[in-house]
């Protein structure tokens, strides 16, 4: 008998599609809402019923109470599952399903005030014997009182939106000028960001990590199920996570549980939750926040402990109790999880926004690879919403074999039609510093300074572009020749001799097939041997290289094949060596010079435009704001110049590099 009959998820994407997963396994019924945007989402598709809810603006749809509330009336939902964003940590939401008799499976409406407010929840922490982060517990009210106490703390201060969260609001300062600046960066995003725009001032921790300790309470018995860590950051939004950490011992990690359960306590907290900490090189640990639901890298969680976060919040919320104590929960393996974002990390991580030509993720392995995620081929990834794709899990007996099988993952997840981080992914499992897990908070900054460039991709041997270049041209070749007739099948066996040019590189190559279907090549005075499954019009070459697995993603591109291997990716063409020595001699064309426009990075609302027609501006001087996917980009001069003319105006929908001014 399931605890309900019917929820309704108030949310979209991965995180509603996780959580009709388990209610369909649970046996119960559920109920997708939608703006207008979504109407084709896969999470309405899977959901047992679907209610539109406004237009495609979260602040017009996801995010109004009455008619999430409605929908739970029009459906006769039972509960509700917020996931996370959107109304997951809004009291007035779980009061009004309260009054309404509905359940919110989540914990109760004090305790997500209480929590929701980074000032209150220190406090209380504080009040709980949890430790603290040193600062300035108090509304900020303007720039120069933010410069005054940032000065009283001590240089680098954190300026954080007091309602804030997934890194909006808020500043990291070094100096007066980026305290005055942080400072109203800061109350913006957060007014924009949640309609609250006070902001406080801490004291910036260096080489942080940013570990957090995942709850589970059912209001009598409270449960911490280990820690994950979350320090690989890009703009204070996580990117890789991993449980448990490599930086923790036994003994900090019961203490930094047992203060997170004292902390869940005192807010009589029941449901699932995180308490999230900020550790220092001496293992010291301070409160950052509690956050009031399901997290982002709760997957992590349940992988090393094979519990389904999920399906207790539902059990938890239906007033079950917990069937475990704190001496049962056990932390097996090592579980890394990766997000995969809609953006182009070789152009500063800008948002992409189209359609998902093709998808095709890793396929999912029972314990060992998981992947949650809200879209599938065909569909559209949108400007109004965050930009993360997926999420791709690997689970093994060790943290060197879960990096491996991640890394195998990433090279098997095939999309096309938008651009995306994979290549970003794939460069940090491969840095030396993250693989002893040496990780801070300010890895990404410190490992990729200029950003991120082609030449900070993982050195790849070209042996396995080349190998699988040769064996697919050899089998278009064959297949061709069989279908014309040239030769019989049996002559396939016969050696060839060509010249595999990979980007500016020619590679001579000989290869033929062996009495087992596997190929022999001698590549680069190399002899390897190549055995694949591969069939014409699969976009994945999945073979074992000298008997070690590879996965290439192939997609044919004139003559030649265009290879994505360990997130790099190369044109190779299969030619006669007298072609080859032709191809060399070809010149190239440069690339138009663009360098007096100031062209919009990103598809994107122009926010501001901050300079005038005949202004001379100094190269890092501020010139427009763009807004795409709830998050302002600062556009600034790469050098000095004039300002010619203005091509758009603010309120403009800007394409992507669609020119916003010109230099003289």
């Amino acid at each position: 008998m399931p605890v309900f009959d019917k929820i309704l998820i108030a949310n979209r994407g991965e995180i509603a599609c996780r959580v009709i997963k388990t209610a369909r396994r649970m046996g119960i019924r559920t109920v997708a809402v939608h703006s207008e945007a979504d109407a084709d989402a896969l999470h309405v598709s899977m959901a047992d019923e679907a209610v539109a809810i406004g237009p495609a603006a979260s602040a017009e749809s996801y995010l109004v109470i009455d008619r999430i509330v409605e929908a739970c009336r029009k459906t006769g939902a039972q509960a509700v599952h917020p996931g996370y964003g959107f109304l997951s940590e809004n009291k007035a939401f779980a009061e009004a399903l309260a009054a309404e008799g509905i359940a919110f499976i989540g914990p109760g409406p004090w305790a997500i005030e209480a929590m929701g407010d980074k000032i209150a929840s220190k406090e209380l922490a504080a009040k709980a014997g949890v430790s603290t982060v040193p600062g300035h517990i108090g509304i900020i009210q303007d720039a120069d009182e933010a410069v005054r106490i940032a000065e009283e703390i001590g240089f680098p201060v954190m300026i954080k939106a007091s309602a804030g969260g997934g890194g909006k609001g808020m500043r990291v300062a070094h100096t007066v000028e980026e305290a005055r600046e942080g400072f109203a960066s800061a109350v913006s995003e957060a007014k924009s960001s949640f309609g609250d725009e006070r902001v406080f001032i801490e004291k910036f921790i260096t080489e942080p990590r940013h570990i957090e300790i995942q709850v589970l309470s059912d209001g009598e018995t409270c449960l911490y199920l280990g820690e994950r860590e979350c320090s690989i950051q890009r703009r204070h939004q996580k990117v890789i996570e991993e449980a448990p950490s490599p930086f923790l011992t036994p003994e900090v990690r019961q203490k930094m549980g047992e203060q997170a359960v004292a902390l869940a306590k005192a807010v009589d907290y029941k449901s699932a939750g995180t308490v999230e900490f900020i550790v220092d090189a001496d293992r010291n640990f301070y409160f950052l926040e509690m956050n009031t639901r399901l997290q982002v890298e709760h997957p992590v969680t349940e992988m090393i402990t094979g519990l389904d976060l999920v399906e207790w919040m539902i059990r938890i919320a239906a007033g079950e109790k917990l069937d475990l104590t704190q001496d049962q929960v056990s932390l097996n393996g090592w579980s890394i999880e990766a997000r995969i974002y809609a953006e182009d990390p070789f152009r500063n991580f800008m948002p992409s926004i189209g359609r998902l030509v093709r998808f095709i993720p890793p396929e999912e392995q029972a314990g060992h690879v998981r992947v949650d995620t809200g879209v599938e081929e065909g569909g559209q990834i949108s400007m109004y919403y965050d930009p993360m794709v997926a999420k791709l899990i690997t689970h093994a007996a060790s943290r060197e074999m879960a990096i491996a099988q991640m890394r195998m993952a990433l090279d098997e997840f095939y999309i096309r039609g938008i651009s995306h981080n994979i290549p970003f992914l794939a460069s940090v499992m491969s840095k030396e510093r993250f693989v002893k897990g040496h990780l801070t908070t300010n890895f990404i900054a410190e490992e990729y300074p200029d950003g991120f460039h082609v030449a900070d991709l993982p050195p790849d041997d070209p042996t396995v572009l080349v190998t699988v270049a040769a064996v697919v041209h050899r089998m278009h070749m064959d297949r061709d020749a069989h279908i014309s007739g040239q030769h019989p099948k049996h002559e396939k066996k016969t050696p060839e001799d060509w010249v595999v040019r990979l980007g500016d590189t020619n590679h001579p190559v000989r290869i033929r097939m062996r009495d087992d279907g596997a190929f022999l090549i001698h590549v680069d005075d190399e002899d390897v041997v190549m055995q694949t499954a591969w069939r014409f019009g699969q976009p994945r070459f999945f073979g074992r290289l000298n008997d070690a697995p590879v996965c290439v993603q192939i997609d044919r591109e004139g003559v030649g094949y265009r290879l994505f291997h360990a997130g790099a990716q190369a044109r190779a063409v299969v030619m006669t060596a007298t072609a080859a020595g032709y191809a060399a001699l070809m010149p190239k064309k440069a690339p138009p010079d663009l360098s007096r426009f100031l062209l919009s990075p990103m598809p994107g609302l122009l926010v501001r435009v901050e300079v005038e027609v005949g202004q001379e501006v100094k190269a890092g001087e501020r010139l427009a704001v763009v807004e795409a996917m709830k998050m302002e980009n600062v556009l600034k001069a790469e050098r000095d110049g004039t300002v010619k003319s203005i091509a758009r105006e603010p309120g403009a929908s800007l394409a992507v590099d669609e020119v916003i001014l010109e230099f003289e």
